[in-house]
């Protein structure tokens, strides 16, 4: 048996193996790049950015005023709910507006930076979505040693399966040479 024989069973093995685990991966890894593609234009997975009063930060109120006015209103919105801590505040001044964005339950709540009316309170799933995209919804160890594996495994199943399209027609081209001598 020759040489680019052995080698293309053995290659065939591994690119089996590595293809079968890291399936599920690639499989959470495009369905949730799909929403996340999405999430501007769904408004289930990401609400709509809304527009305040003034693009000027000057005209707008403190950010510790406009923290805890989104606060109130998402605690008399939602007064089942635990106590949540503000997790961020993404200052939009082109929108006039802030994101206040929550802790637990993936929470928004958008003022506008100016009056500090409440524009919207809604749930982000473009958070949680793309943690379950990158794995750090279940730690960052887990997310580092998963995406590293998948680029790994991607980079050998290219080169696995490269060899195993390419492995049969030089096995082919050295029969021929072999048959014509």
């Amino acid at each position: 048996m020759s040489r680019i024989t052995r080698s293309l069973r053995k290659y065939r093995v591994y690119h089996k193996y590595f293809g079968l685990s890291l399936a599920i991966l690639l499989l959470i890894s495009a369905l949730t790049g799909i929403f996340l593609a999405w999430k501007k234009d769904v408004n289930w997975i990401q609400p709509p950015t809304q527009k305040g009063e003034s693009q000027e930060l000057q005209d707008w109120k403190p950010i510790s005023e406009l923290a805890d006015l989104a606060e109130t209103a998402f605690q008399t919105a939602y007064p089942d709910l635990p106590t949540n801590p503000i997790d961020r505040i993404d200052v939009r001044p082109s929108k006039g507006i802030a994101k206040v964005l929550f802790e637990k339950g993936w929470w928004e709540v958008q003022i506008d930076g100016t009056s500090g009316e409440v524009l919207s309170i809604a749930k982000r799933h473009s958070d949680w979505i793309e943690k379950l995209h990158d794995g750090s919804i279940v730690s960052d160890l887990f997310k580092l040693i998963t995406m590293n594996g998948l680029g790994v495994g991607l980079i050998i199943l290219m080169v696995t399966g490269t060899w195993l399209w390419y492995g049969p027609r030089l096995f082919r081209k050295w029969k021929r040479q072999r048959s014509q001598n």
